[in-house]
């Protein structure tokens, strides 16, 4: 896709989202919203299918990962609905690398945060990914929001 398509000037983006003014719902009006809605997705279902895991040996820890997937979630649910605001791009991306530093917080500040029992762990790698992947989507969106 040609990103100077008028589709995708960020004028046009406005005039789409206040035309969706009708409705509560709304679809992003740029791709990269796309892609941020599926990083977000798959943070949160890793973090909702590992948070009963988790309170088997940390019922802190469980909790923290259930109530950050159910994070993302609502983030997904403003996002879509006519109350969001260019500025909550921000507050998504913060949001995302908080959580991206959390791992390091729990699990200590090496690249062995990213191992389980000695092996990799892909949902670990996966989660943070698209944690990044999020706040990259976000701070471009909005970069390209802005007058």
């Amino acid at each position: 896709m040609d990103l100077t398509d008028s589709a995708t000037e960020p004028a046009d983006m406005a005039a789409q989202s206040t035309a969706g003014q009708d409705s509560l719902f709304n679809l992003p009006s740029h791709p990269v919203g796309y892609l941020a809605i599926v990083a977000a997705l798959a943070t949160a279902g890793i973090h909702l299918v590992l948070g009963p895991r988790v309170m088997g040996f940390s019922q802190t820890l469980g909790i923290l990962f259930i109530l950050n997937g159910l994070g993302f979630l609502g983030g997904l649910v403003l996002y879509s609905s006519r109350y969001w605001r260019p500025e909550l791009f921000l507050v998504a991306a913060g949001y995302a690398l908080v959580t991206i530093l959390a791992l390091f917080v729990f699990q200590g500040f090496s690249l062995d945060a990213f191992y389980m029992q000695g092996s990799l762990n892909p949902l670990a790698v996966g989660s943070k990914a698209a944690e990044a992947v999020l706040a990259l989507c976000a701070v471009y969106l909005y970069t390209a929001s802005s007058p």
